[in-house]
């Protein structure tokens, strides 16, 4: 073993002693330190890398086996894309300083009487003396680095090359400038108090790129709306069949379409009683929020302006996880946790 290993095995034994109650209560407890430009997308991003999946899979003898029985498609691994996987929270802009801070923190952390939300914030403080920026910019992105080295290792963590996704004009944006595009509404001209199902509203789902939007007619789901978009997506991701949503059914019933809210949560309709029965079936998210972070886009009708981001795979996790073959035998997992 090396010594760059040796000495951050405390650090990584740290980590790995919480399970993912624990996570639960961390992030809930960071929420009113994370600036609010990232306060959602934190949460979006913990539930689209939940780590009672990737312990099934990690535990399993057969993973690729254990995926099949949990119909998961796309990519659903945090190791494929470790720089990579939180280009949509405002904070991936510091990712640079935050691998530096992690590694200068598990380079020097000894063992103590120290709580997670603790560690992550001391870590956040370093990393963001370092990007000369407010500290509630990086505590969201420090919470997601601390859960991606649980989930692929320190070392994996390190050795990726670390370059950023994000295009030089959307890094410069403000926080300020990023909330105010989100809540802003399209312009139904000069008649437009005087229009009703007919108006349009623009829902983006990668603010980091030009044009990634589309249109939705008021009252249309989100899915349905996606479908317009007659750009082909399948040629980047098998599972976009009609525009950049993925989706089968339409009906809520194969959970290829869940998305997470970044901004306009309170411009979709609240939660069906099938979207949260459904979304708690797949494992998804399981809250009894009016209007959670995360939800199934078929069956979700919006009346106005929306910004999504889109998870990189989809399964149906939940229930069977419960049940499925871990380590040869079958065995009570829990279901993911709910997380905010």
């Amino acid at each position: 073993m090396s010594t760059r290993v040796e000495t951050s095995a405390p650090f990584e034994a740290f980590l790995n002693q919480y399970d993912e109650s624990d996570w639960a209560e961390t992030l809930i407890s960071l929420l009113p330190d994370i600036h609010e430009v990232d306060r959602a997308a934190t949460q979006i991003w913990f539930g689209f890398y939940p780590l009672s999946l990737h312990r099934a899979l990690e535990r399993s003898e057969d993973p690729e086996a254990l995926a099949r029985k949990l119909l998961l498609q796309g990519k659903y691994r945090l190791s494929e894309q470790i720089d990579s996987s939180h280009t949509f929270l405002y904070g991936h802009r510091f990712w640079t300083e935050v691998k530096n801070a992690v590694e200068g923190y598990a380079a020097r952390f000894q063992p103590a009487e120290i709580k997670l939300a603790a560690a992550i914030r001391d870590a956040a403080r370093s990393a963001a003396s370092a990007a000369n920026a407010d500290e509630s910019l990086l505590v969201g992105i420090m919470a997601v680095a601390f859960m991606t080295i649980v989930q692929v290792g320190l070392e994996a963590f390190r050795d990726a090359p670390g370059r950023l996704h994000i295009d030089v004009k959307h890094a410069r944006l403000s926080p300020e400038q990023v909330l105010s595009a989100r809540a802003k509404d399209d312009s139904q001209g000069l008649f437009g108090f005087l229009k009703t199902v007919d108006k349009q509203w623009t829902v983006t789902f990668d603010e980091n790129t030009d044009g990634a939007t589309f249109k939705l007619i008021n009252g249309q789901d989100l899915a349905w709306a996606a479908a317009g978009d007659k750009r082909d997506y399948k040629q980047r991701d098998e599972r976009r069949i009609e525009g950049p949503i993925p989706v089968e059914c339409r009906n809520a019933s194969c959970g290829t379409c869940w998305v997470g809210v970044l901004g306009g949560a309170e411009k979709l309709a609240p939660v069906s009683g099938r979207e949260r029965r459904m979304m708690r079936e797949f494992g998804y998210l399981d809250t009894d929020e009016e209007r959670p972070v995360i939800r199934l886009s078929c069956i979700t009708p919006a009346s106005g302006a929306v910004s999504i981001v889109i998870p990189p795979w989809n399964g149906f996790f939940g229930k069977r996880l419960k049940t499925a073959a871990v380590g040869g035998e079958a065995e009570e997992t829990t279901e993911t946790e709910a997380i905010g």
